[in-house]
């Protein structure tokens, strides 16, 4: 079998301060042993639903119409998985999904029912459900097969869905390559609770763990963040057994894993959620490839979560579709490509933009009559935030009103405008802030 396997190990809402010694020894000892760290990864939507429907299609979540959450991905979206399929990879999906649901009931509201094939994806193998912890909590629950039976699982969340994951791996056709996206939903708070919940082991492994400089100050209850230290160390376990179940099969050196979460959480600090916004804590995220042409090393340059599936398919040897938004990781690496800044688009709790650098996070939002919950796109936008992120790494200083920034205001505001183009939003202005700052 000259292609490789590919498997994508994806969390939901971890920061990427988390990848520690002490809170994820596995990942962080087979980063500094094999594959390309990304140290300066960032995603391209702040919000669960949005971001998936970006790794699926490889397009920003303006064009598939997936710009919050409870918005289905359109059956006829050309994803990664349908393109794998026609290039003869078997395909498999295990644990939340998000992308199968619209808002109404006529639409199809699949949050604790068996998603139909339609809505999958194209993923054959299926053990997932639509919104995981609507169904399940972080001792147990349940997921669908892909003919709609219940599977009902008890013990700790991260171990069993992974047990579904290893099934298939286990039981993969020896004579054709197959892409598994393992959808974990730790380390995000669970709804049900609004706590993050996590075994007494996995939490005592982290006890003692200091607070982030970001989260200093603003009240952050420490037991909520070693429970949530405790379910990221809950996934490096969980890793560790998918690389070990690779190895077992003899597939390992044959197989590229991508490590990466759709966002990362900011513990309610900058607004009334996790995230939705362009802060460093809630877009700042951890991304680790291994195998296939990464050479070990670390990458320092900027990069996006939109750069995930132009990378699954090129690591397959798959042609990268034109629509697709993204750049290859290995060719950013190898410094055949590079981006001067991601583009971000925050919906739901506003509706805004932002660019990110490699110093710099300037961000717009829409005026206050604009919803971002209903509408993608705004006309018109106000100046929101400007972040120097080496002289200020916790944001604390918003220097958008700064005399001495103008200049870097006004190059940054012309790169969102023309990364805007680029993602297909029709034309917008950009007006001095309105309203003042928050922080």
């Amino acid at each position: 079998m000259d292609r490789p396997n590919i498997v994508v190990f994806f969390s939901d809402q971890q920061r990427r301060d988390t990848v520690t010694p002490r809170v994820t020894p596995h990942l962080y000892a087979m980063a500094e042993e094999r594959g390309v760290r990304f140290d300066d990864a960032v995603t391209c939507q702040p919000v669960c639903g949005p971001a998936r429907a970006c790794v699926q299609t490889g397009q920003y979540a303006t064009r598939t119409g997936c710009f919050t959450n409870a918005r289905a991905l359109p059956e006829d979206a050309d994803t990664i998985a349908k393109i794998l399929r026609r290039c003869g990879y078997r395909t498999a999906y295990v644990g939340k999904w998000h992308l199968a649901s619209g808002m109404t009931d006529e639409e199809g509201r699949y949050e604790t029912k068996a998603v139909p094939e339609a809505r999958r994806g194209g993923y054959e193998y299926w053990r997932a459900s639509d919104v995981l912890e609507f169904t399940s909590d972080g001792s147990g629950g349940y997921v669908f097969d892909e003919a709609g039976r219940k599977l009902t699982f008890e013990g700790c969340r991260a171990d069993r869905i992974t047990d579904f994951a290893l099934e298939f791996i286990r039981g993969a056709d020896a004579d054709k390559p197959f892409f598994l996206f393992l959808s974990h939903i730790e380390p995000h708070h669970q709804n049900s609770s609004g706590r993050f919940e996590c075994t007494p082991g996995d939490r005592a492994a982290v006890e003692g763990e200091p607070l982030p400089e970001d989260l200093r100050g603003f009240g952050v209850d420490r037991d909520q963040w070693e429970d949530y230290l405790g379910c990221c160390h809950a996934l490096d376990r969980n890793f560790k057994r998918v690389v070990d179940a690779l190895a077992q099969r003899g597939v390992l050196e044959n197989t590229v894993v991508f490590y990466t979460s759709d966002h990362g959480c900011h513990f309610k600090t900058r607004n009334a959620e996790y995230k939705r916004s362009c802060h460093e804590a809630s877009i700042a995220i951890p991304m680790y490839v291994f195998g296939g042409g990464y050479a070990k090393g670390a990458f320092g340059g900027v990069v996006s979560l939109l750069d995930l599936p132009a990378s699954v398919l090129r690591a397959a040897g798959a042609d990268v579709p034109d629509a697709f938004d993204g750049l290859d990781l290995l060719a950013q690496a190898q410094g055949d490509v590079s981006r001067e800044a991601v583009y971000i688009q925050i919906s739901e709790d506003k509706l805004g933009r932002a660019v990110r650098t490699d110093r710099w996070t300037y961000a717009v939002r829409a005026p206050r009559r604009s919803d971002g919950w209903s509408k993608p796109f705004s006309k018109v936008y106000v100046d929101d935030y400007l972040y120097d992120l080496r002289a200020d790494p916790a944001e604390t200083r918003n220097l958008i009103h700064s005399k001495e920034h103008r200049e870097v205001k006004a190059r940054l505001r012309k790169m969102l405008i023309d990364l805007a183009r680029r993602a297909g939003e029709p034309p917008f202005v950009v007006r001095g802030r309105l309203i003042a700052p928050k922080r």
